[in-house]
């Protein structure tokens, strides 16, 4: 067991927690949650040792193996990606040095057939070789590359990239690697600081299985609800300088809080009540010294009694998005759609060919399939950003398109502030408008002055995403728009798009928000579009 014992521990003189604890049992998987900044990432720092704490300790049985998947995944060169991935267990590595160490030893002492080894020498030497190779198997030494190749696999790096060098993927692929480094170690407790960022549908399932099916413990935070649903039986909250501990998944954790938090508003309330009744006898009866006991008495019980605090509820800011303007009721019609790549090397790559669909007035449309199945490629041909090789995509009369893509974040201008990029969007709209629209999108107060070059990814995302539904528009052809958001900023946009009344198309490997959004679905699957007139839960359940 890992016991977080009353951890006090401040960055840059903000506290971020005061006499924090909890514990992480063999076997728990646990949940981390809370807004951002509220100092989620420190604790697993902490937790490794990368960080201490103010006060307070962290403790753990001797020989405890911890590993920790971070956002940080430092340098990766020289190695394949099945080395890189091998190398993730330091033990095994160090063993298996000796393993080789010994070995060679061995050879040398029998490579001249004139001279015999010493007998004492030669049993302390296989004795240690005995001993290094039974290590090793317990390991899982003797399986590692099996493992490896399992992980790679997995994580949707197939056997001819195995022997790539790592310094030829890029960021979001090395973090996969990333990934399984951490996973092949078989460690006690596994740390996982947002493992899905980059991760597509497919990947994200297998993931999630492995980690069902893994005995050890999990300490992780993520913003995909759905996945935290699946795997963990424990949230720890870190929220306004306090830790709170709930039994249960991410659903029971939401429900729950609410619950705390009605009963402790309930108590405050009874609180408040009592106060004021004993504050008006003080005040009307002390200057009677006939009553000066009683008021003493009163005043010293007041003293005495520990206030019942409520911490500041994030506040939910309504916001009136303009209405979709009419358009037709076909609002996309695809025809013998064909799209080839041609590589500098003259590879042909044939993404897909002979696509027919239509996208009907106000349909939420899940674009689904594996990876590189085309679905990026068909979206970016639909909003004019690529020229189909064949066929042709009409879009309908009086459709205007909002195009939210993986690359979008980059149209942003670095030295303007989130007024000045906000305000090009909607230019007419009033100070008092612009305000509210933001504060929709969570930019409150200092906030609006921040210029573009300093806003974390999710940030961006969250601008460009109220510039875009902020102005009429009447058909969305959003990218994996909530891959850079936290829970909270995608139920915001969620919210917003269940209010939209517009055509919506929409790649996303959030399974809650698909589930609770889209009404059709389409599955990009060997170059053909397979159409599911029904909701995405609908989808998965056949």
């Amino acid at each position: 067991m890992i016991a977080i014992s009353d951890i006090t521990k401040s960055h840059s003189g903000h506290v971020l927690y005061q006499n924090a604890s909890f514990q992480i049992k063999p076997g728990e998987k646990i949940g981390l949650v809370g807004p951002n900044g509220a100092g989620k990432t420190t604790f697993f720092r902490l937790i490794v040792g990368e960080e201490k704490p103010d006060t307070g300790s962290i403790s753990m049985p001797s020989g405890w193996r911890v590993s920790y998947f971070s956002q940080n995944v430092g340098e990766m060169k020289g190695r394949s990606a099945l080395n890189e991935v091998m190398m993730g267990d330091a033990e095994i590595v160090k063993l298996k040095e000796q393993l080789d160490f010994l070995q060679s030893e061995l050879d040398n002492a029998y490579a001249d057939p004139d001279k015999t080894p010493d007998d004492d020498w030669l049993a302390g030497i296989l004795e240690k070789l005995g001993d290094a190779q039974t290590a090793f198997e317990q390991r899982g030494g003797f399986d590692m590359e099996a493992r490896a190749q399992e992980m790679l696999t997995g994580l949707g790096i197939g056997p001819d990239r195995y022997n790539a060098p790592v310094e030829h993927f890029s960021g979001g692929w090395k973090m996969r690697i990333a990934l399984a480094k951490v996973l092949i170690t078989k460690p006690d407790v596994i740390l996982m600081d947002e493992p899905t960022n980059y991760l597509d549908l497919e990947t994200i399932l297998w993931l999630e299985g492995w980690l069902k099916a893994f005995q050890g413990a999990i300490l992780m935070t993520s913003h995909d609800r759905w996945f935290m649903n699946a795997i963990v039986n424990k949230i720890v909250e870190v929220r306004h300088g306090q830790v709170t501990t709930y039994s249960g998944n991410y659903d029971f954790y939401e429900k729950e809080r609410d619950i705390r938090r009605e009963q402790l508003e309930a108590q405050k309330d009874r609180q408040d009540a009592m106060l004021k009744k004993e504050e008006e006898f003080i005040a009307k009866f002390a200057a009677r010294a006939s009553h000066a006991a009683q008021v003493q008495s009163r005043v010293k019980k007041l003293d005495k009694i520990e206030r019942v605090e409520i911490a500041p509820d994030e506040v939910a800011i309504q916001f009136e998005f303009p209405q979709a303007p009419r358009g037709g009721n076909d609002v996309v019609v695809i025809e013998n759609l064909g799209k080839t790549w041609v590589r500098d090397d003259g590879h042909v790559n044939k993404v897909f060919s002979g696509l027919n669909a239509t996208v009907r007035r106000q349909e939420k449309l899940a674009v689904i399939g594996v990876n590189g199945a085309g679905k990026s490629t068909l979206l970016k041909i639909i909003n004019g950003d690529f020229e189909a090789t064949e066929g042709k995509v009409k879009t309908g009369e009086g459709i205007k398109i909002g195009y939210f893509g993986q690359f979008t974040l980059d149209t942003l201008k670095p030295e303007n502030t989130v007024w000045d990029e906000i305000k090009s969007y909607v230019p007419l709209q009033t100070d008092g408008a612009v305000r509210s629209l933001l504060a929709a999108f969570l930019f409150r107060g200092d906030d609006i002055e921040k210029k573009v070059k300093y806003l974390s990814g999710g940030e961006k995302a969250r601008l460009i995403l109220a510039g875009i539904l902020s102005t009429p528009k009447n058909l969305l052809i959003l990218d994996e728009p909530t891959n850079h958001l936290d829970i909270r900023s995608r139920e915001i946009l969620l919210d917003a798009l269940k209010a939209y009344d517009g055509t919506v198309m929409l790649v996303s490997h959030d399974r809650h928000f698909l589930r609770e959004l889209t009404n059709r679905v389409w599955e990009v699957d060997k170059g053909v579009i397979h159409q599911f007139p029904g909701t995405y839960k609908e989808w998965l359940e056949r």
